[in-house]
């Protein structure tokens, strides 16, 4: 049996869901895979792994082969074993329509904004032309948004292989793409290091594939066959090498440095991503808990109506996913309100955070002994003199801890808004780590750059606590 890896959520014509058999995938990397196993005398057993993460599933061995539009780039040929090149791509420029003679290339974006796939080639050419041409750079978990977004106008260019543009172009209008060609890139599989000796045999069923025009009978099956590949086929049937890019200045790329350099280079982007991180937990934190008082008080003294109502709220928020949230506030009203990415991800959480924060306060108000509440009002105090001066303060000291443990919960879901084109200190920090081959260090300035922010806020609260804790007697 021949386990490979792939992630049918990046769709056809790659892999996919049969429609008539969900059970199953379909796309031209199934077939190849059919065909590798086949050619050693094995059956092909599909693993489904998410697509940042096949490099790290195929160094464990949770499978033989990663197949899913993996690209070949020097981190893998440096990190893992890496077959022949089989499909040869185009890195190329979609601009809206009414853009189409202003932006041809990455020179005419000075100041705009462009998106891509993060942890791909095309993401590190963008990151050259940022620092060549100034262009400002988004990076996306998936290959529907770019375009989408191009077309209602959140950026300018998109940056892609071909076979992606192409693929997109047939379902959604109001974009051209570019003829010229940025970079050319392959699509391989990867095997872990050890691997080398089945690498080979896979290299020359892919190369016998080549030869008696299986391959090509594959890719035009699915719509992908173009010159570009007889081309490539016939270097590689003569012996000739062929280069992980053609277009992409591999000399800058963290994967021909040594680890440490690498790690300099990136920390300044891990310091910059960690403010982002802050800032945004901090803002979201703030919000989240002015909404949360306003709901919690609204439960405690309000009439049905309004108790029925934020209880529904509270529900729902607290029922249904973040990401689902995230996504809705961002894509879904797109049509309607279109909500800057670091605006949404500040609603996002603290929209999300409030419900439970609410809930925290609620508690902690109705702790509070109806005897002292009881004892103010018979000393003529409002209700709202109550709750500022007898009810809320000791409901603070209550709340302060779970609220402390929310922050720091928040500091880490943070992360989650990658998914909205917000580079965080996670997100750059999977970059760093897919551009090095390697988990090891990345993951390390990680941890240590949100324990250096979360921990502060603990011995904080700490302090906060023994200060104002009620003496015991």
């Amino acid at each position: 049996m021949l386990r490979w890896a792939g992630d049918p959520e990046g769709g056809a014509p790659f892999v996919e869901a049969d429609p008539s058999q969900p059970d199953r995938v379909v796309g031209f990397d199934v077939e190849v895979a059919a065909l590798l196993a086949g050619g050693l005398g094995r059956t092909a057993r599909f693993l489904n792994v998410e697509f940042r993460s096949i490099d790290q599933a195929i160094a464990r061995g949770d499978a033989d082969i990663g197949m899913s539009g993996i690209e070949d780039t020097p981190a893998r040929r440096a990190t893992l074993a890496v077959t022949v090149p089989y499909y040869e791509f185009r890195e190329v420029l979609s601009v809206r329509d009414a853009d189409r003679s202003r932006f041809r290339s990455l020179a005419d974006l000075r100041g705009r904004i462009v998106g891509t796939l993060g942890d791909t080639i095309a993401y590190e050419i963008l990151l050259n032309a940022q620092r060549e041409h100034g262009v400002r750079v988004v990076s996306y978990d998936d290959d529907v948004h770019p375009y989408s977004d191009l077309v209602i106008g959140r950026v300018d260019a998109v940056l892609l292989d071909n076979v992606l543009a192409e693929r997109r172009h047939r379902t959604v209008r109001g974009f051209t793409i570019q003829p010229q060609t940025v970079a050319i890139g392959h699509y391989v599989g990867v095997l872990a290091p050890e691997n080398a000796a089945l690498r080979d045999s896979l290299n020359q069923i892919l190369l016998g594939g080549m030869r008696d025009g299986t391959l090509e009978r594959i890719f035009r099956k699915w719509a992908v066959w173009n010159d570009d590949q007889p081309q490539l086929h016939a270097r590689l049937l003569a012996g000739e090498p062929v280069p992980a890019v053609v277009g992409l200045d591999s000399s800058a790329s963290v994967a021909t440095m040594s680890r440490w350099d690498a790690a300099t280079r990136y920390f300044p982007s891990l310091i910059r991503a960690s403010a982002v991180t802050i800032v945004l937990s901090c803002l979201s934190m703030g919000l989240a808990v002015a909404i949360g008082v306003a709901i919690a008080t609204g439960r405690v003294y309000g009439g049905r109506l309004a108790r029925t109502t934020l209880t529904a709220y509270v529900e729902l928020i607290r029922g249904t996913p973040i990401l689902l949230q995230l996504f809705v506030l961002y894509y879904g009203l797109a049509a309607a309100v279109r909500l800057p990415a670091f605006v949404a991800a500040l609603l996002g959480l603290a929209l999300n955070y409030a419900a439970y924060e609410s809930e925290i306060y609620r508690s902690a108000l109705e702790a509070i002994p109806v005897g002292q509440l009881e004892a103010a009002r018979t000393l003529g105090l409002s209700e709202r003199q109550v709750l500022a001066l007898v009810r809320a303060p000791q409901a603070f000291r209550l709340a302060l801890a779970p609220m402390t443990n929310d922050f720091v919960a928040l500091l880490k879901d943070s992360s989650l808004v990658s998914v909205l084109t917000v580079v965080e200190l996670t997100k750059q920090t999977q970059i760093f780590a897919t551009n090095l081959g390697s988990w090891v260090i990345p993951g390390s300035l990680c941890a240590a750059l949100y324990l250096v922010m979360s921990l502060p806020l603990a011995v904080l609260a700490r302090r906060l606590e023994q200060r104002w804790r009620t003496p015991q007697g």
